[in-house]
């Protein structure tokens, strides 16, 4: 783990220990698929999609840069106990940063849309295991979408 300015415990790229790795097994296991129909049924999550410009950076980039580039996301954006713009942190504009779309269509795009759709509460920084929990999420939905 490392600690940024904000003191806030981040994914570190390169786990030094076993907590990381069990915390990842454990999280592998949840079955997402209850989570991905309740989103389905809302208009506003089920509205979000990958245009070709998202594939395309996907494509080029690759999976494990944009599984990295969604754990740094998550643990400087959402990890956070306390974002001064949480709710406009995430930018929805296509062509950017495929996960940021993601995170709206799952509910991962702030510490409320967290705690409605995950169960996360705000207030207090995400835990390892919560990071790994949000970054499997977006990345379980950007693989549904790029087909």
């Amino acid at each position: 783990m490392e600690r940024n300015s904000n003191n806030v415990r981040e994914l570190s790229l390169f786990p030094e220990d076993d907590t990381e790795s069990e915390e990842r097994q454990e999280v592998d296991k949840i079955d997402l698929q209850p989570l991905f129909y309740r989103l389905a049924k809302s208009k506003f999550r089920s509205s979000f999609y990958l245009n070709a410009k998202d594939k395309a950076y996907i494509k080029e980039k690759g999976w494990d840069k944009i599984e990295q580039g969604t754990r740094e996301t998550i643990a400087k954006r959402l990890a956070p106990a306390f974002i001064p713009n949480d709710g406009k942190q995430t930018p929805m504009r296509h062509g950017i940063f495929p996960p940021f779309i993601a995170q709206h269509a799952t509910g991962c795009c702030c510490r409320g849309c967290l705690e409605k759709w995950h169960g996360i509460p705000k207030g207090r920084p995400l835990t390892v295991k919560e990071q790994i929990y949000t970054t499997r999420v977006i990345m379980e939905w950007l693989r549904r979408n790029d087909l």
